[in-house]
C-alpha cells in the first residue's frame, strides 16, 4: 500500500512523520476523521478490529464488505477521494474463538482473513497470540508465529485471486500480555524489551520463510509492541521516552520496519510527538474519539436542559443510563465498585463502554431528539462558552456554525488534531 510504505520510507530518512489509525465504527466519529483528512489532504487510515467487524458480522452487525461499502459512501458522501483511504483489520487471527479448540479457531480465522482481504482491506495485523481452548498457555513465539505465517498465506493468495496483484502490508506482534505472562497494572506497566521484539521477529522471519514468504518480509512494515503507554477506567500512563530508549533504537537496524503503538488514547500532545519521534509511528486511538464524541453530546444534553422545557427535552442522559442498566453485558464485567463508583463509570470512564450503545434504538432516538431540540434554536454563545469552550472561540472567529452537527464534529476532531500534528514530524 503505497501511502503506508512512502510514510515507513520517509520516516527512516529522518523525516520523524507517522499516521494515526481511526479505531472506531461510529458515523460521526468517522466523518469527523475524514473531514479532518479532506480538509488537509491527507491519507486517512481506518481500521476495523476483529471483534467489530468479521465474516459473521461482529458486534456492529458488519462484515468487512459491509464496513468498506460504509466508509466508502461516507467518503464519497463528503468528496473525499477513495485514493486516499486505507483500510485496515486489526488483531485478525483466532482472538474471537478462544473458547473453542485450535484448529476449530484457526479455520475460522482463515476465513476471516479472506473476507477482509477480499474486501479491499490493505493493511491486515495479524495475531495470533492468544490461547485456544486445547493451546498450552502462554503461546510460544514459534507458535503464534506459525499460525500468523499461515493467516499470510491465504492473505497473500486471496489478494492475488482478488485483485491481480498482491498489495498488502502487514503489522505482526501484540502488546497485550497473553494469559499467564506478564500482568500489566497502572503502577507495573512493563516496556517490551528489544529482546522480546527480537525473538518475535526471529520467529516470525522463521515462519514465513517455510511457508515461501521470505519475498513479503519488506511489506512486514510495523511491529505491535509496548512503549509504556495505557489507560484504565480513570487514569492515563503517559510516555516517558527514557523507558524506551533501547526499544526505540533497536528497530534502527530495520530499513523497512517501525513500531505499532495501541492504547495511546488520551496520551498529551507532546506524548504523542515523542513516540512518532521513537519510531513508534503508527498510533491507533479508537475510545479517545468515542469519549470525545460522548462529551459534546452530554454538553449538547445540558445545553438543551437550559433551553428547552423539561417535558420537551430528550433526555438524552437519563435514556442512556437506563439502557445500560437494562443491557449490562457490554460494561458489567469492566466497571466495579459501589453503585456509585458503577454509575460515575458508565458515564465518564476513559475505557468508554458507552461507545457500545449509540446504535442502541432508543438511544438514537433520543439522541435525534436532542439534535432537533437545539437546530431549533438559537444557541446562545454564552452557553456555547460554558459547556464547549473551545468550540466557542472557532464560532466567534466563524470557523464553524453554532450547530450541534458542527459542534460535535469539531469536538471529536480536536482529538484528531492532537494525532495530525504529531504525525507531521519535522515536515511541518
Amino acid at each position: 500500500m503505497k501511502h503506508l510504505t512512502e510514510m515507513v520510507e520517509h520516516h527512516k530518512q529522518g523525516v520523524e512523520n507517522g499516521i494515526y489509525a481511526v479505531c472506531s465504527a461510529h458515523p460521526r466519529v468517522l466523518e469527523a476523521a475524514i473531514r479532518f483528512a479532506r480538509d488537509h489532504g491527507t491519507p486517512l487510515l481506518i481500521e476495523a478490529t476483529s471483534n467489530q467487524v468479521d465474516q459473521f458480522g461482529g458486534y456492529t452487525g458488519m462484515t468487512p464488505v459491509d464496513f468498506r461499502r460504509f466508509v466508502l459512501s461516507l467518503a464519497a458522501e463528503l468528496e473525499y477521494p477513495e485514493a486516499q483511504l486505507i483500510l485496515g483489520g486489526d488483531h485478525l487471527g483466532p482472538n474471537r474463538w478462544q473458547q473453542s479448540p485450535a484448529a476449530e479457531a484457526m479455520g475460522h480465522a482463515e476465513d476471516l482473513i479472506k473476507s477482509y482481504v477480499a474486501a479491499g482491506f490493505k493493511k491486515i495485523h495479524l495475531d495470533c497470540s492468544m490461547s485456544c481452548a486445547d493451546d498450552p498457555t502462554p503461546l510460544t513465539d514459534d507458535i503464534v508465529a506459525e499460525r500468523a505465517a499461515r493467516l499470510a498465506k491465504i492473505a497473500e493468495a486471496t489478494c492475488q485471486q482478488t485483485f491481480g496483484v498482491c498489495d498488502l502490508v502487514y503489522v505482526i506482534g501484540t502488546e497485550v500480555p497473553v494469559p499467564g505472562g506478564a500482568h500489566e497494572t497502572l503502577n507495573t506497566l512493563e516496556v517490551t524489551t528489544p529482546q522480546a521484539a527480537q525473538a518475535t521477529l526471529r520467529a516470525h522471519f522463521s515462519a514465513f520463510e517455510k511457508q515461501g514468504l521470505s519475498a513479503i518480509w519488506p511489506r512486514i512494515i510495523g511491529l505491535v509492541v509496548q512503549p509504556g503507554v495505557e489507560f484504565d477506567h480513570t487514569h492515563v500512563i503517559d510516555y516517558v521516552p527514557e523507558k524506551a530508549v533501547a526499544l526505540s533504537k533497536m528497530v534502527e537496524d530495520f530499513d523497512t520496519l517501525i513500531y505499532e503503538a495501541h492504547s495511546t488514547d488520551y496520551q498529551t500532545p507532546q506524548a504523542l510527538k515523542r513516540l512518532v519521534r521513537d519510531h513508534f509511528a503508527i498510533l491507533k486511538v479508537g475510545p479517545a474519539l468515542t469519549f470525545a464524541l460522548r462529551e459534546a453530546l452530554f454538553a449538547l444534553a445540558s445545553i438543551e436542559e437550559e433551553l428547552v422545557p423539561a417535558r420537551a427535552c430528550s433526555g438524552l442522559r437519563t435514556v442512556l443510563e437506563n439502557v445500560m442498566l437494562d443491557k449490562p453485558g457490554y460494561w458489567q464485567s469492566h466497571y466495579h465498585g459501589d453503585s456509585h463508583a458503577r454509575r460515575l463509570a458508565r458515564g465518564y470512564s476513559y475505557s468508554d463502554r458507552v461507545r457500545y450503545y449509540w446504535p442502541d434504538k432508543e438511544i438514537d432516538d433520543a439522541l435525534a431528539h436532542l439534535v432537533r431540540n437545539l437546530a431549533d434554536e438559537e444557541l446562545p454563545l454564552p452557553l456555547i462558552s460554558q459547556y464547549l469552550p473551545l468550540q466557542y472561540t472557532r464560532v466567534r472567529e466563524g470557523d464553524i456554525a453554532a450547530t450541534p452537527h458542527a459542534l460535535i464534529i469539531d469536538h471529536i476532531q480536536d482529538v484528531i488534531r492532537q494525532y495530525h500534528t504529531a504525525c507531521q514530524g519535522n515536515n511541518e
